[in-house]
């Protein structure tokens, strides 16, 4: 037997996009209502399964749904990123969609299904009681599209031989007692964040040992704040940078000159361009691990080495803890249209802040019609993974911002909230920093976008 869910909405996944969707419609349409599903027990999708060191890579203040603030919009005032904008914790997070998700329900307008699997065809099924739903008029949110995957979740991308020690990131806050030393495997942010803790917990960095298939290009955070003078800076100084570029890889070699990007190894020409965010102090801890293994990826772990995709051998002492770093956080299935007879697919609209594109997604869903009209207005943008496609994210990601600042509404929606990057707030329109900033913008925009289109193989009008 089945119950009914009567529903206007059906939402798959209560992480950051589904939230963010949810929060922007029922504030758009009074009158709608929504049943959210997610295997998990609560809202905050992956972060309810984070390692417990981890922090938001970016500013609180981007980040969330956009009714309610992350944090309370405060800058650091100690430590080494004093001045820069609070960045919140694992915990703090699973708390915020904690209380965003009570106050959902609290509305009587939305319905949240935990531990329960989406079975398709707009039926779930809940993994405590065994109970199936179906809401059968519902209109489909499938917020799962660009789910990541995580290491806690996922089998290590490598073969583990018998008598090998290897664990998920996760697993290092709960070690019963020290190793000799440490692998480090993964080139992303949960492998930089690891390196990070282990460095600040007192791990000599003799005992860690990197495996790092590609290096990185990393945003500087400094330059990457709730502050329009400086994103506005940021961005300008990208597209200048852009427009002189003679290949993708000089775009990023004249943004690190810029002091907008920044690599590990300034000897090593980075391939990967997915630019989270990190800091100056960190950028000079990680520095001084020594020992980094570039062979390609990591094929098998024995107890006494480590076999590479080459075939190439790497000893490594008895007692080593290998750790699983290695998950594909950010996923690349493919553009698709936001909105499709079978499904919304909430995506990234302006480039690189997710949470916006997807709360933009459920504003267009509460206050338009037709969906040829809802595409129109709100493009999807890619995550980008090489220098090239950090080009091709940047013209898309420019051709969408630019489809949704054409209409009056959205631009005034969108100055009401934080997770919108380029957000002026009232009182700072007239202020000097800002007018020079959006000037300088204006004067490099063109040419750096005509340029980031060319390389990457896009046509530009």
């Amino acid at each position: 037997m089945e119950a009914i869910v009567d529903v206007d909405y059906l939402v798959v996944g209560a992480g950051a996009m589904g939230m963010a969707f949810v929060d922007a419609l029922i504030t758009a349409a009074p009158d709608v209502s929504v049943a959210i599903v997610d295997r998990r027990h609560g809202a905050g999708g992956h972060w309810l399964d984070a390692y417990g060191f981890v922090r938001l890579h970016q500013a609180s203040a981007f980040y969330g749904v956009a009714s309610t603030l992350l944090g309370g919009g405060r800058t650091q005032t100690e430590g080494p990123e004093r001045g820069l904008h609070e960045r919140a914790s694992a915990a703090e997070v699973c708390e915020y969609y904690a209380r965003v998700l009570a106050r959902l329900i609290a509305t009587g307008r939305v319905a949240f299904h935990g531990l329960s699997e989406y079975e398709g065809d707009r039926r779930f099924t809940s993994s405590l009681s065994g109970r199936r739903f179906h809401a059968p008029r519902a209109r489909l949110v499938d917020a799962r599209y660009l789910s990541p995957d995580i290491p806690s979740r996922t089998a290590p991308p490598f073969a583990v031989d018998d008598g090998a020690h290897v664990v998920a990131v996760n697993d290092l806050v709960r070690l019963a007692h020290a190793p000799a030393h440490y692998v480090i495997v993964g080139a992303g942010k949960t492998a930089t964040d690891t390196c990070l803790w282990l460095l600040g917990n007192g791990v000599e960095p003799e005992a860690i040992t990197w495996v790092r298939p590609r290096d990185p290009w990393l945003l500087n955070r400094a330059v990457v704040q709730p502050d329009p003078a400086i994103f506005l800076g940021m961005a300008a100084d990208t597209m200048r940078a852009a427009a002189g570029a003679t290949s993708a890889d000089d775009v990023f070699f004249r943004m690190e000159d810029a002091g907008i990007m920044l690599r590990i190894d300034r000897t090593v020409t980075p391939t990967m361009a997915k630019t989270p965010t990190l800091a100056q102090w960190e950028l000079d801890l990680v520095r001084t691990i020594d020992d980094v293994i570039r062979r390609g990826h990591l094929r098998r772990v024995a107890p006494r080495s480590l076999v590479f995709a080459d075939d190439s051998t790497v000893r490594v002492p008895s007692d080593t803890l290998v750790v699983h770093c290695a998950a594909e956080g950010l996923k690349y299935p493919g553009l698709r249209p936001i909105w499709a007879p079978e499904a919304i697919t909430p995506q990234p609209v302006r480039v690189g802040f997710p949470c916006f594109g997807a709360a933009l997604t459920g504003w267009v869903e509460g206050t338009r019609d037709a969906d040829v009209e809802k595409n129109r207005v709100c493009r999807p943008s890619p995550y980008s993974n090489t220098p090239t496609d950090w080009a091709a994210m940047q013209t898309i990601g420019g051709d969408a911002s630019l489809a949704m600042s054409g209409e009056s509404d959205l631009r005034a929606w969108s100055n009401t909230t934080t997770l919108n990057p380029v957000r002026i707030p009232p009182e700072r329109a007239e202020d000097p920093a800002v007018l020079g900033a959006t000037a300088r913008l204006k004067e490099h925009i063109g040419a750096g976008r005509a340029r980031l289109a060319e390389l990457a193989g896009l046509a530009h009008p």
